[in-house]
């Protein structure tokens, strides 16, 4: 029976906030041994296509849930996309302007950033982000968007996002204050809504899917699959809503969980 199995990126496959940028060994011989016994593998993030390092492009991944959902590719064809109204965005550009407010707004290929937000700029480049699907000069109403990220790097330029984002039902927010940035989304999009879509696609069941993550962004894909695997590193909120845990990103947890519970035991396979 194929099973689909869904991978965070940020702390669950990759190392991110202890400075790592690639996949480790481990974890990587894990999903690649997925694979050959005829399962899917899919990355599920909240980056969009533009800030996608090009390792996991190359790795060999079935399909990308990007942007918290709102976009589902398989191999190279878009399989599900649902965009912010233009009107919302366009309001909020304004909005965030007038406040001299920095932030991206992400589009199905190209994201687009002002030139002279260089606080943006200044911190894609620390955590190894590309310029190369970068658009500096733009116009808001000529392209899809599906996600804004807002730099936020005080209280009360959070609370200010915050109270303006809370006049728009449909639409809500999650900040990571790791990273000082405020994430808007469209309240249908997030990823447990993407891999409905994809399992749709594959005519995979339900109980046939799997999930790895460790931040609030990744509970609704959690409670949606068959089992949602929280990563050791993971708060206890998102535990929480985890079926079962895994050991930390730094510990190769997604490998050791994989060969434990979903290929079959094969736990000599980490030897």
């Amino acid at each position: 029976m194929k099973k689909a199995i869904f991978f965070d990126v940020d702390g669950t496959i990759v190392d991110t906030f202890n400075g790592g940028r690639t996949i480790s060994p481990a974890v990587r011989k894990a999903i690649h041994d997925l694979q050959a016994a005829g399962h899917y593998a899919f990355v599920a993030t909240g980056r969009p296509y533009a800030f996608i390092n090009p390792m996991l492009w190359e790795f060999g991944f079935d399909g990308f849930v990007l942007s918290n959902g709102a976009l589902v590719i398989m191999k190279d064809e878009l399989i599900f996309h649902n965009a912010m109204d233009q009107a919302f965005i366009k309001e909020i550009s304004q909005k965030l302007d007038k406040l001299g407010i920095q932030y991206v707004l992400e589009g199905r290929h190209d994201s687009y950033i002002r030139s002279d937000y260089q606080a943006i700029y200044d911190f894609f480049k620390r955590i190894g982000i590309s310029e190369q699907f970068i658009t500096r000069e733009y116009e808001v109403e000529e392209n899809e968007i599906y996600k804004i990220e807002i730099l936020c790097k005080d209280e009360n330029t959070k609370r200010q996002c915050a109270s303006m984002i809370e006049n728009y039902p449909e639409y809500g927010y999650y900040y990571s204050i790791d990273e000082g940035f405020f994430e808007v989304y469209k309240k249908k999009n997030n990823k447990a809504k993407g891999i409905e879509k994809a399992l749709e696609y594959l005519g995979i069941s339900i109980e046939n899917s799997y999930a790895f993550g460790d931040g609030m962004n990744d509970i609704e894909m959690l409670k949606a699959v068959g089992c949602g695997f929280a990563m050791g590193n993971a708060s206890d909120e998102v535990k929480a809503y985890a079926d079962r845990l895994a050991d930390t990103v730094s510990n190769d947890g997604v490998a050791k969980a994989i060969y434990e519970y979903i290929l079959d035991g094969s736990a000599e396979a980490l030897g």
